[in-house]
């Protein structure tokens, strides 16, 4: 993922989209990799679509889409694929729709796409998702990204989700380590996480097991609770 944008690198503005893209992401079976912020530089985000996009199955991008002078994101993927900015005819045309008579020229920037990209809807969301070969092309208010998130689950496709599992203990995490080190080696292909808390009454410690398969999830996540001493976890989920 690649997050752009001013405000968020000043603290104007806090983010929000990474949550969002990662639980969608983790449903559809695809692990996040890598997040990278960075401002409204259109030479930087081209290098850095080019890098990510060239490293990754898929990059989504997040933010720079609207219609003022910080909003370069358009520009800058274009160059990072080697191709012109150009006016999309059906994205016009629904802006000319939309807008009729305010219709203004900082609108009709909305309208701008690299070559070639693709315009990705659903029968439920009209307004175009913009993808140029692996490159998602993201709205940077939370609300208008969080509305594209079915654009992406739909074109994208579902293979096997993550199964998660968590255990809520009132253990802290030193005397957690033996008991979770033998769950981990035991179970290799489960990703195992501990998230201590403070001031949090109910419980110390939330231990989460992750995996593709939902079995030997389970097993795992038993496993560590069978290893606790008498009286935890607190609960499970």
């Amino acid at each position: 993922m690649l997050v752009i944008g001013n405000e968020l690198l000043t603290g104007k503005v806090g983010e929000a989209n990474l949550v969002v893209l990662a639980r969608s992401v983790r449903n559809l079976g695809i692990v996040l990799r890598r997040v990278v912020m960075v401002l409204d530089d259109i030479d930087t985000i081209a290098r850095d679509v080019r890098e990510l996009s060239s490293a990754h199955d898929w990059l989504f991008t997040s933010g720079g889409v609207g219609p003022t002078h910080d909003d370069v994101t358009i520009e800058a993927v274009a160059k990072a694929f080697g191709v012109p900015v150009v006016v999309s005819e059906p994205m016009k045309a629904m802006l000319e729709a939309h807008y009729k008579e305010r219709l203004t020229d900082g609108h009709l920037r909305m309208a701008l796409i690299p070559e070639g990209a693709a315009l990705e809807t659903t029968a439920e969301i009209r307004w175009p998702t913009i993808r140029i070969a692996n490159t998602w092309i993201m709205p940077g208010i939370p609300e208008v990204f969080q509305m594209k998130i079915p654009v992406l689950e739909a074109k994208i496709g579902k293979d096997a989700a993550f199964v998660s599992h968590a255990v809520y203990t009132k253990m802290d995490e030193g005397d957690l380590k033996p008991l979770l080190d033998r769950v981990v080696a035991a179970y290799p292909t489960v990703d195992v996480g501990s998230y201590p808390r403070w001031n949090e009454p109910s419980y110390r410690t939330k231990l989460t097991f992750d995996g593709l398969d939902t079995d030997v999830v389970s097993r795992a996540r038993d496993a560590f609770i069978a290893s606790l001493p008498q009286g935890e976890p607190q609960w499970i989920e």
